[in-house]
């Protein structure tokens, strides 16, 4: 099989963090991606010698910009499916597919996906209102504590929150929701798994997750997972379950609950580069960025077992700052050969905002450990006084 590198002209809808390391990674195979953001000071934007000013949801410029390329990728959810659609019906290669990305979109229709194919989740229902949750929880077909996810639109953490006993009711959001039972959680894991256009899958082991407390996002991933090797292998075949259901091309991180008494259940699914994916920039595996263009151009995929432990840590902005961001201390962390910071370009920071990442690798977890938590008190982005 002959490459040439500039055959395939790829487009990138979103430029954000994950925009930015697929450029870096994929320059390793010399692959110039196309990026299209609405933010013109959008990470990946500094950095890409092709970059289109548009809105994402807009169907019309989103399909002019595909037009102009071979294949079209995303490293964000909240593009115009309409436009993908259309461009599949033009004979583009449109990776997520539509369908896929249609359905992520909609926390319902992932749920119900899972349902359909008997994938484990957290029983659910779905409401289109506030009318429709206050008389679910009047039948008693939902106790308490239960959780509210907004359909459409969240991320991050946003458009989610538990809600505990009857004098929280006042939270509740008058808007389409999956109200589902709280998981009694032991740990929660991802699984990122690479699909090709021919079905060649690669698929990276589990990764554990811990949350921060206020910003309710991922504060760090440990690679490997600390599980058993039980749950492990099932965690694998339920990521392959879905990729496969689902016909899906590309990169899927799906993310899991480890419930105490042994079960597994799906939580959400991202068909993109992922956040718990991170580890595998340093952890001696072909990293998911190079694994998902390897996957959309059908070629094939590069190891996805790391042989180096990891902890990821997300640096997030600190609370009370808000302006232009200044890393304190970033020069204490640089003389360790085993941290490896990204620094993702966001020129402005404001509390609990992902600024960036470090990756910490070693032999011995508690030895990592131990530095992420000195990391964790060392470094800290803040906002300028001049700024």
């Amino acid at each position: 099989m002959l490459f040439r590198p500039s055959e395939k002209k790829i487009g990138v809808l979103g430029a954000g963090q994950l925009g930015k390391m697929l450029i870096t990674e994929t320059a390793h195979l010399d692959i110039e991606l196309s990026f299209y953001d609405s933010d013109p000071n959008a990470p990946a934007a500094k950095h890409s010698r092709k970059f289109f000013c548009g809105d994402l949801m807009d169907k019309e410029s989103v399909f002019d910009f595909g037009m102009d390329h071979d294949i079209i990728t995303i490293e964000i959810e909240h593009v115009s499916v309409e436009a993908l659609e259309l461009l599949e019906q033009s004979g583009k290669q449109v990776y997520p597919q539509s369908h896929v990305l249609k359905m992520i979109q909609d926390k319902g229709l992932q749920k119900s996906f899972l349902d359909e194919h008997k994938i484990p989740t957290a029983p659910f229902f779905l409401c289109e209102d506030l009318k429709d949750i206050l008389l679910l929880i009047e039948a008693n077909k939902m106790n308490f504590p239960f959780v509210q996810k907004t359909r459409k639109g969240g991320y991050d953490g946003k458009g989610v929150q538990i809600i505990h006993n009857e004098q929280e009711l006042n939270k509740l959001w008058d808007l389409p929701s999956v109200i589902e039972r709280k998981a009694d959680i032991e740990v929660e894991i991802a699984v990122i798994i690479a699909r090709s256009v021919s079905g060649e899958i690669a698929v990276y082991p589990p990764v554990s997750m811990d949350f921060h407390p206020e910003a309710n996002l991922v504060e760090w991933v440990v690679y490997p997972a600390e599980i058993s090797e039980e749950i492990k292998e099932r965690s694998l075949e339920l990521a392959k379950q879905c990729a496969q259901r689902l016909n899906h091309v590309g990169l899927l991180a799906i993310e899991m609950f480890v419930n105490r008494d042994g079960s597994i259940w799906i939580n959400e699914m991202a068909p993109r580069p992922h956040n718990s994916g991170h580890v595998s920039l340093n952890n001696g595996a072909v990293s998911q960025f190079e694994n998902h263009i390897r996957a959309i151009l059908d070629l094939p995929l590069g190891n996805a077992i790391g042989n180096l432990e990891t902890i990821m840590i997300n640096v997030l902005g600190e609370a009370g700052h808000e302006g232009i961001a200044v890393y304190n201390n970033l020069n204490q962390l640089l003389s360790d050969s085993h941290v490896h910071p990204f620094l993702y370009g966001k020129e402005k920071t404001k509390p609990y905002r992902k600024m960036g990442h470090i990756n910490i690798t070693g032999d011995h977890i508690k030895d990592i450990k131990s530095k992420a938590k000195w990391i964790k008190q060392t470094l800290q982005v803040i906002s300028s006084k001049l700024g």
